[in-house]
Formats: C-alpha cells, sequence, structure tokens
C-alpha cells in the first residue's frame, strides 16, 4: 500500500521489494537519485530536531517528546549505551546490507535517559508553545509534530539535558548493532549514528505488552490443572477481561490465557514460584512476567515448544487470531515496567524476544542522516 501511494515513499528504500540483493542496490540508487533531483537537501548548518507524538492508548491521551540528533557509535564496552535484547543475525545482515549501500541513517535508534530533575522535558514543552516546523497525522491516529532548532544556546541547553552518564536502547537494538559493525569495519566515517533520546521518566513514554499466541499445546482445562499448584487461577470471559485483571494483579507474576472459545483464565503466582526457574538466572531476569513464562510456564508446566509461540502487540489482533481460530490459546501478558528493563540492561543481561513494545513507533525518514559530507 504504501508503494502504491507515492513513488517518493521512504519504504522503496528501507523496505524495498526488489528480488535479493538487488533491493540494497535499488535502495541506494533511489536515495542517491531523491538527493540529486533536490527531494531532500541537507541542512545549511547544523540543527537538532524535537518531536512530539500525541497519541491515545485505551482512550486516555498522551505527549511523548525526544530529540532526534545524532551521536557517536561506541563499543558495548564503554557502558553508555546500554542494549537489553538479543538481535538476530538475519535482521542484522539485512541492515547492514541498507547502510552499505546507502550510507545514511533512515530510522533512529530509540534511546531512553534519565532527566530526573525535568530540564528536558521543560525545554521541550516551551518548545512546544511555538509553532512547529511541520506536523502530520499518520494512518494509526499519532500526530507528529517537529522543530527544528538551530539556536545555539537551546542546542547547547538540550545537550546538556540529555548529557547522561547512560543512554538505554528502548528500541532498535539491531541497528545499533549495524552501527557498531559499521564503525568497526569503515572508520571514521560511520563514526556517528541517528538516535532519538526520550526521558525514562516522562508520562508519555508508553510501553505495551507483546502477547504470545499458542499454535500447539494444552486446551485451557489441561492448562488450569498443569498450572494450579503453583498460581491461583481465576476465571475470566474473554481477552480484554484477561487484560485487565492480569493488569491488576500485585503478583510477581501474573498473566492471562483464553482460548477460542473465549474461555480464559488468569494465573497470579504464589510465593515461591521462582523456584520454577532455573537457580542461576540473574536477579534482572528473574523479576520478568516474560522470562518467567518462557522459562518456567511454556516450557515446564504446559511442554510448548518455542516454535509453537508467535507474537501479537495489540489486543485487537489477539481477539482477531482467536475469532479465528488460528491459534491453540493465547497468553495475556502485563507491560514490562521501565524499571525492570533498566535493571536488565544495567545488569548485561538480555530480555527474551519480545518483552517490550514501545508505543507509538517511531516513523522512517523524519530526518535523514548521511554518513558522508
Amino acid at each position: 500500500e504504501l508503494y502504491a501511494r507515492d513513488p517518493r515513499n521512504i519504504v522503496r528504500v528501507v523496505l524495498n521489494r526488489t528480488a535479493g540483493d538487488g533491493a540494497y542496490d535499488e535502495a541506494g540508487a533511489t536515495f542517491r537519485g531523491w538527493v540529486a533531483a533536490g527531494l531532500l537537501a541537507p541542512d545549511d548548518e547544523p540543527a537538532l530536531y524535537l518531536v512530539e507524538q500525541a497519541f491515545e492508548v485505551e482512550g486516555r491521551p498522551h505527549e511523548r517528546y525526544g530529540l532526534l540528533a545524532r551521536f557517536r557509535v561506541e563499543d558495548d564496552a564503554r557502558g553508555r549505551v546500554l542494549p537489553h535484547e538479543h538481535t538476530r543475525q538475519a535482521a542484522k545482515e539485512d541492515r547492514y546490507k541498507l547502510l552499505k549501500a546507502t550510507r545514511a541513517n533512515f530510522s533512529p535508534i530509540f534511546l531512553m535517559f534519565s532527566d530526573r530533575q525535568g530540564s528536558f522535558q521543560k525545554q521541550a514543552e516551551a518548545t512546544a508553545r511555538t509553532p512547529p516546523d511541520f506536523q502530520y497525522t499518520d494512518d494509526g491516529g499519532v500526530v507528529h509534530r517537529v522543530w527544528r532548532i538551530r539556536d545555539g544556546a537551546a542546542v547547547s541547553a538540550l545537550q546538556s539535558a540529555i548529557g547522561s552518564e547512560k543512554a538505554y536502547i528502548a528500541d532498535g537494538h539491531h541497528r545499533w548493532a549495524t552501527a557498531q559493525r559499521y564503525h568497526r569495519e569503515v572508520g571514521p566515517e560511520a563514526a556517528w549514528t541517528l538516535g532519538y533520546f526520550t526521558p525514562m521518566e516522562a508520562p508519555g513514554l508508553v510501553v505495551l505488552p507483546y502477547h504470545r499466541l499458542l499454535d500447539r499445546g494444552p486446551s485451557i482445562e489441561e492448562a488450569g490443572r498443569a498450572l494450579r499448584a503453583h498460581f491461583d487461577l481465576s476465571d475470566v470471559k474473554g481477552a480484554a477481561a484477561a487484560a485487565k485483571k492480569a493488569a491488576q494483579s500485585k503478583a510477581a507474576y501474573a498473566f492471562g490465557l483464553v482460548d477460542p472459545s473465549g474461555a480464559g483464565l488468569v494465573a497470579q503466582a504464589r510465593a515461591g514460584a521462582g523456584a520454577l526457574l532455573p537457580a542461576d538466572a540473574p536477579p534482572s531476569l528473574r523479576a520478568l512476567d516474560t522470562f518467567f513464562l518462557h522459562q518456567a510456564v511454556l516450557s515446564r508446566l504446559l511442554n510448548v515448544p518455542e516454535d509453537a509461540v508467535r507474537y501479537a502487540h495489540s489486543m485487537r489482533e489477539v481477539e482477531e487470531e482467536l475469532k479465528a481460530g488460528k491459534c491453540k490459546l493465547a497468553v495475556i501478558m502485563r507491560p514490562t515496567p521501565v524499571a525492570q528493563i533498566v535493571d536488565v540492561a544495567d545488569a548485561r543481561a538480555s530480555m527474551p524476544a519480545k518483552s517490550t513494545f514501545f508505543h507509538p513507533k517511531l516513523p522512517s525518514d523524519l530526518v535523514v542522516h548521511p554518513l558522508h559530507g
């Protein structure tokens, strides 16, 4: 659909449809053609870009501010840019080939930093009271407003506000690994990459859960019998009710299970359920619902193999899968708190796949960061 909308849509670069490795050559040629035609032009002076995203979650309005800026690429050993997820080789290879063909960043690495004094948030809100340089509303109803900041004093103030000793990768782990590899191979040209920086304390930083869809496994009744020894179980009707009750739970671990008929239950772990986890699991991982689910529940109690697990980030997708009978059970998860993400990153550990969904996603091509010229 995006291909058909406009021949200048960035999807023709970042997700080119040409078969095989020719896609990367075509992406590079397309990007260079747009630059040559003047469709993309460099700023005439250094600038930072403030981005506001206004959106709703379950009917409640939110606003998230972040800053688009380039930052230095460095090895993880420096401990200043901290990831929290495993990366997949196929995805890294795809991003590497695109970077090599275009020599530019189109999608920023999403980073969180500490803004305990609120200085960044105050500056962002003050800027947002002025007219933006441009704005638009995307297909999901998210309103994006962007300000180009060129005033030297304002730039310095924002740089100081995000000058934290550490930044935590929220999203973009494959892009970060790709930037590191390209820097090692190319050298100074690749010393910088594109980032989006937002405060971890901001109320607009919304983390949603990834739910699990089980293609094989027990029935809802069999699952209840398998879980009864370690969990308090409550019957619910439907995925929405399971999500609401699980979110309200104060238990160390809680999740819902729902089958295509709508029959469901919410499991809240009793004290001592953590003993089901491997003894050598680090504390930062032991605290996670997703780690507990995969290490203790799916593999040990329900005998569900990893290749039977799919993922859905929205309740609508879960409900559609259940209604169509495309899964045996849906596992309804709670969101992962930001503090747990930080703990995992500080411990240099890695969460299970699809543990976090930062909403809304960042669009590609709000700004382009060329690695040359």
